[in-house]
């Protein structure tokens, strides 16, 4: 079938369809990921630094169109190399000229919540500096973007429209991998963050509010002075350092739902690329062209990454890239201004220049709006029964008893229909701001038809309902208001009439108590365990007196609040008795066991161990036997505190007969 169709006219059908394949893609994705838009560039030639030396010197570069240019082919002199941008700005090119066709289109999109960069590329000594500040004479595209953007954030915020705007801007340097602020310059080396929604954020950078073109001016020309520069063989003010200038727009809706928008400028000077051999840089100069070359060269990294898709860009190689990771490949709508030179000793830094420029145009960004919502901005508006319904109805929900016995309302003080109808005239405990925009809203709804209708939505049977139940619920309170009073009445006629029963008659009145006595709880009996021989040895001989418990009554005192008037109660305790007899037994027992035991035997006394066993022995042999209990203190390691533990401990079961030594 297609025999008679030409090979050609088959490939390019192909392609058609294939292309319009993609194009049905990318319009159903369009609504999950935001729209592409490349990167622009845009060329600017310079003219010859020197006069004379023009004269002698032809330009390498010549521009063919506002679009095109080209230049000598260094491998073969016949031929040149043809380059093509978004546009091409000649020697005779003005200030105004670039800024009106490159970076002022960009600026509405600021005012959109979006982001937009201006960067100036370029070798070293071709103009970069010149385009982004100018002169007195001829400003550049930094003090006339902003000159324009603080005249449209005035003409947007103006009273009546529905944005309010902001503008603050930061200033900052990138000087051999140092982020230095230029409006704070003793803060020191700042880092690079990343926020959670990808946005790239400097932490502690200094913001300064502006409101208008002189603003701008005191805050950066003393910042402007504060960048490195330094001399070299081909300036004599040459930039050591990447200089950004960042612009935020912020946005705040005046009416609901209250939206906030934020959109940042990026204007970027960056360094130029170097050839210390004939730039003559040694030393310092000689380290910051290192620092500035290497940056530059992760910048070519990252473009070239980008355009071949690759899944990691070296955005983090560099502070520059880190910078500019919104600007490359990022949601900001990027303008990238090449400046070359046309002198002859330039082509390399020229053709450099170009080929960097033509593989960035192919860069895509993705730029969205940055807006979110702003909740609970205002208050919740209390509004009483009467303003929760119009004149007519709250006259109507009125029942006939308030309007025979309710008292008259004083007549308030003439004004106008609008603000008699308007629920925002009791707002004296909010903020004075507030209120104003609360009021000024009100008077926007009133102009636009509204007739001074309330800001609550209810429906009017709704409403109607709810005065309903909220009178119900107020007579049932005035009816057991008025109950109370007859009790309290009745109650009072009955105490007149016979004053010795009023405390019987009289249920409902709580009287205080005269006197409240705090009663102390009786301490737990505590049980007392005797060694079985003890219990034994007194049920063998009942007339021994080995009494060890002994049941003892005392009396104590409750504390009152009244203390003239004290309590007395009887209570029963227990305590210890031994007789003296049984004590002197088991005294003795100690003893021999301590004289005449060896240290297995005294190792079955309580609180004896194997060592305090062989102290005590070793003491025996030394100083002879003891002659009472008490000298086992005299024994190396043993207390005071620990001979009365161990008599406590011993004694009792010595003395009832308890078997001591080894059985």
């Amino acid at each position: 079938m297609d025999a008679g169709v030409p090979a050609r006219r088959r490939r390019e059908m192909a392609a058609a369809t294939s292309g319009a394949g993609r194009c049905r893609l990318s319009k159903v994705g369009a609504g999950r990921r935001p729209p592409p838009a490349r990167v622009r560039v845009a060329v600017r030639l310079r003219p010859f630094v020197d006069g004379a030396a023009g004269e002698n010197d032809t330009p390498c570069v010549r521009g063919l169109d506002s679009c095109s240019l080209e230049i000598a082919n260094w491998r073969n002199h016949q031929e040149t190399l043809k380059y093509q941008f978004d546009a091409f700005y000649g020697e005779r090119s003005s200030q105004q000229d670039i800024y009106a066709g490159s970076v002022q289109p960009i600026l509405r999109h600021l005012l959109e919540g979006q982001n937009a960069s201006v960067l100036a590329y370029g070798p070293t000594g071709a103009g970069k500096t010149h385009t982004m500040l100018g002169s007195p004479e001829q400003p550049g595209v930094i003090p006339r973007a902003l000159m324009d953007l603080l005249q449209l954030t005035r003409e947007e915020s103006a009273e009546g429209r529905p944005w309010a705007l902001s503008v603050t801007m930061s200033y900052l340097e990138i000087y051999q991998e140092k982020v230095l602020d230029l409006l704070e310059p003793s803060s020191g080396d700042l880092v690079i963050r990343e926020d959670c929604r990808g946005n790239i954020l400097i932490p502690g950078l200094t913001q300064k509010p502006i409101t208008s073109f002189a603003d701008f001016e005191r805050h950066f020309l003393p910042a402007s002075r504060n960048r490195t520069v330094g001399a070299t063989r081909l300036n004599q003010r040459s930039s050591r350092s990447h200089a950004v200038l960042l612009v935020k727009v912020d946005q705040r809706e005046r009416l609901a739902p209250f939206r906030q928008r934020e959109g940042k400028l990026y204007l970027i000077d960056l360094a130029g690329s170097e050839d210390n051999r004939r730039t003559g840089n040694k030393g310092l100069r000689l380290k910051e062209s290192g620092a500035i070359n290497t940056s530059l060269f992760v910048l070519g990294k990252v473009v070239d990454a980008l355009n071949q898709g690759l899944p990691r860009v070296p955005y983090r190689d560099s502070k520059l890239t880190r910078l500019l990771q919104d600007s490359l490949g990022g949601s900001a709508h990027s303008i990238l201004i090449a400046n070359i030179a046309p002198e002859r000793r330039f082509y390399l830094d020229t053709v450099s220049a170009l080929n960097f420029a033509a593989r960035s145009k192919e860069v895509i960004n993705r730029p969205f709006t940055n807006e979110s919502l702003q909740l609970h901005v205002l208050a919740p508006i209390k509004l009483s029964k009467k303003e929760l319904l119009g004149p007519s109805e709250a006259k109507r929900a009125r029942g006939p008893e308030e309007e025979e016995t309710g008292s008259p309302e004083p007549p308030a003080a003439p004004s106008s229909a609008s603000q008699k109808l308007s629920p925002l005239q009791k707002l004296n405990s909010m903020d004075p701001a507030m209120v104003e925009r609360l009021l000024s809203l009100d008077r926007l709804l009133g102009s636009q038809g509204s007739q001074g209708t309330p800001l609550l939505s209810t429906p009017r049977r709704e409403r109607m309902v709810l005065m309903k139940t909220v009178e119900a619920k107020d007579l049932e309170i005035e009816r057991l208001k008025m109950k109370q009073k007859e009790l309290e009445a009745k109650v009072l006629a009955q105490e007149a009439a016979d004053p010795k029963e009023k405390e019987n008659y009289s249920p409902t009145m709580l009287r205080p108590l005269a006197r409240r006595t705090v009663t102390v709880a009786k301490p737990l009996k505590k049980a007392v365990v005797m060694p079985l021989q003890l219990i034994q040895e007194q049920a063998a001989y009942p007339n021994a007196e080995i009494h060890i418990l002994k049941k003892k009554g005392r009396k104590r005192k409750l504390e009152s609040l009244d203390a003239s008037e004290p309590e007395e109660k009887g209570e029963d305790c227990w305590e210890l008795q031994i007789s003296p007899e049984l004590l002197a037994r088991g005294r003795q027992k100690i003893l021999d066991l301590l004289n005449e035991g060896s240290a297995r035997d005294l190792r079955s006394l309580q609180r004896i161990g194997q060592k305090k066993a062989q102290l005590i022995v070793g003491w025996r042999e030394l100083h002879g036997p003891f002659s009472q209990v008490e000298d086992l203190e005299r024994v190396e390691g043993i207390s005071g505190k620990q001979m009365e533990s161990f008599l406590k401990a011993n004694i009792l079961g010595l003395a009832a007969g308890q078997r001591c030594g080894p059985s």
